[in-house]
């Protein structure tokens, strides 16, 4: 049943999301809330179909903890499944992207107008004046600004590969990092096919409020969503 219910989501997903792409495309003319609104409803029917398809369900925990305004979150990402679900929680995110998904159609014009702030991997030192520039930016509008650390997608378990770009922006930035840790690998696992049914649990960690050494600030990172990390999977291998 897990092969058949997975296939079953595989394909209503990319369905979803191709209709989605298209019915969004009068909002390349709407101001910027237009396109996150239609990201927020791919994400929550996305979400939807998981519950019901693939009996995957999900816990938030502390999202009291997320400060008003203008802040940095870095997330622990094992999974396509928190590209979009972390879209839920904010009111107006920005992710920080690889550049080259601004040259998708349709998916990279709806990127580019929602003010997503891209990030030319191999220019070196040049993309960090880059990200910095953009997401001083986007903090003076009071937005949520989304990294994962690693740079891209680390299956549960995995030994940890943070990049020390993050305190770069955190340094840069002067606002509180809300550090977040999630099991998601477990039940969408990278590169897999299979759909596992389980929940799903996120935990908003402390914010790390500005102004620490950015070396204290990274090592304090990794630590922290690490240990929360290893304890939800412990958790969702117990299911």
């Amino acid at each position: 049943m897990i092969t058949i219910r997975s296939l079953l989501f595989n394909v209503l997903f990319y369905f979803n999301l191709a209709i989605l792409l298209i019915a969004a495309i009068p909002t390349l003319l709407m101001p910027r809330r237009a396109i996150l609104g239609m990201a927020r409803l791919w994400a929550r029917t996305s979400l939807w179909m998981l519950r019901s398809i693939c009996r995957i369900d999900v816990e938030w925990r502390g999202l009291e903890k997320i400060p008003p305004g203008g802040i940095l979150i870095a997330a622990k990402h094992q999974s396509t499944w928190e590209t979009f679900a972390l879209l839920t929680l904010f009111p107006d995110p920005t992710y920080i992207i690889k550049r080259e998904l601004l040259w998708i159609p349709l998916f990279g014009w709806y990127a580019r107008h929602g003010g997503m702030i891209p990030v030319d991997r191999g220019a070196g030192k040049a993309a960090l004046s880059d990200i910095t520039g953009g997401a001083r930016r986007a903090l003076a509008e009071g937005r949520q600004i989304i990294i994962f650390p690693e740079g891209t997608r680390r299956p549960a378990g995995a030994e940890p590969k943070y990049k020390f770009g993050v305190a770069h922006l955190y340094a840069e930035a002067g606002v509180p990092c809300v550090p977040i840790a999630l099991n998601s690998g477990l039940f969408w696992p990278r590169r897999r096919f299979l759909r596992f049914p389980g929940t799903i649990r996120v935990e908003i960690l402390d914010p790390i409020p500005p102004g620490a050494d950015r070396n204290l600030f990274f090592a304090r990172l990794q630590d922290e969503i690490e240990a929360a990390t290893a304890r939800l999977i412990a958790e969702g291998g117990r299911e």
